[in-house]
């Protein structure tokens, strides 16, 4: 698994956007509607909506990958 910068979306619980740290952050997660989560580094601490390869196509196509959690460490 390639390491993610995680961002979540202040007004939405569990609402959020995985950056792989090989990659620039998108200028929408600058503002102040987007908060830093923490980084995912290995699939053991990936939380169990994390889907890595959806993950992987959506950074192929976006740079990014939305997704939305029940993980309370991203809340």
């Amino acid at each position: 698994m390639q390491s993610y910068n995680v961002f979540c979306l202040k007004s939405v619980s569990g609402l959020c956007c995985a950056v792989p740290e090989s990659r620039a952050v998108p200028s929408f997660l600058s503002g102040r509607n987007w908060a830093f989560s923490g980084r995912l580094s290995d699939e053991a601490e990936a939380p169990a909506d994390f889907d890595e390869r959806a993950a992987t196509t959506a950074v192929r196509f976006n740079g990014f990958y939305l997704f939305e959690t029940m993980d309370r460490r991203f809340n």
